[in-house]
């Protein structure tokens, strides 16, 4: 078989084919190697060249292939190479690669699509374990503290001194205050942590209690498939106003 260097002899020839015939040569020349084509028309528009609609027949097929041996690539699937050059279909062929192509490329679309929805509800539902576990810690450890300091502070015969007077004890005027706070938890990027504090801080004024707590495992992003170092935090707030301007911040 020659090459194409400039020391190998090389013949300049003029091929006139029919129509019917055009592809099959062309493709039977191509297999060969050994014919470099000539442009006859450089000055004619691609789009207003004969074939044109075969060719972007082509090139539409040639990407469908690329985007399936991406999905290949990375689902780490090995594919063994068997080094045969298949030659090129007749063009009652193309069109039943064509359509099969287009079959493959809708399922494949179909399954991440529906995989990637999987993974935004698995995402979510860690996130709520995660903000279930940690908010409870944070109330535990609370009504652990408020305990201990009642424990410390309460005097000794307090409780016959309240049965003698009848008064309420002082813990319920605490417990009413409480029962007007309102919170909003959620899930933050790790990153974000700092200025979403002082964002809350300044919008609210100082006028709100935020706590974070970090997720000791990095959580996977469904739409790139990173890891990404989350935080839970619950934000402490009392009124109507303060809970609108909390949830625009948040959502946000």
């Amino acid at each position: 078989m020659s090459s194409l260097f400039r020391s190998e002899e090389m013949t300049l020839a003029q091929l006139f084919l029919q129509a019917e015939a055009a592809y099959s040569c062309v493709s039977e020349l191509g297999e060969l190697g050994l014919v470099q084509f000539r442009d006859l028309n450089p000055d004619v528009n691609a789009f207003q060249r004969k074939f044109v609609n075969e060719v972007r027949r082509c090139e539409e097929m040639e990407r469908k292939l690329r985007f399936l041996k991406k999905e290949i690539e990375k689902a780490d699937i090995q594919v063994s190479d068997t080094g045969e050059n298949p030659e090129a279909p007749q063009p009652r062929e193309m069109i039943d690669l064509e359509a099969q192509f287009e079959q493959l490329e809708n399922e494949m679309k179909d399954s991440n699509a529906n995989y990637e929805a999987l993974m935004k509800s698995f995402l979510e539902l860690t996130e709520l374990k995660h903000i279930l576990r940690k908010t409870q810690t944070f109330f535990e450890e609370a009504e652990l503290h408020v305990h201990n300091q009642q424990q410390i502070h309460e005097p000794q015969g307090t409780d016959d001194m309240q049965a003698l007077l009848g008064e309420e004890p002082r813990g319920g005027s605490a417990t009413a205050t409480a029962t007007q706070l309102g919170f909003v938890t959620g899930v933050i990027a790790r990153e974000r942590v700092p200025s979403f504090e002082r964002l809350l801080w300044r919008a609210c004024r100082g006028n709100v209690f935020f706590k974070q707590a970090e997720i000791e495992t990095p959580l996977e992003d469904p739409s790139t498939g990173d890891q990404v170092n989350k935080c839970v935090f619950i934000i402490f707030f009392q009124g109507d106003q303060l809970k609108s301007r909390v949830k625009k911040i948040c959502e946000g």
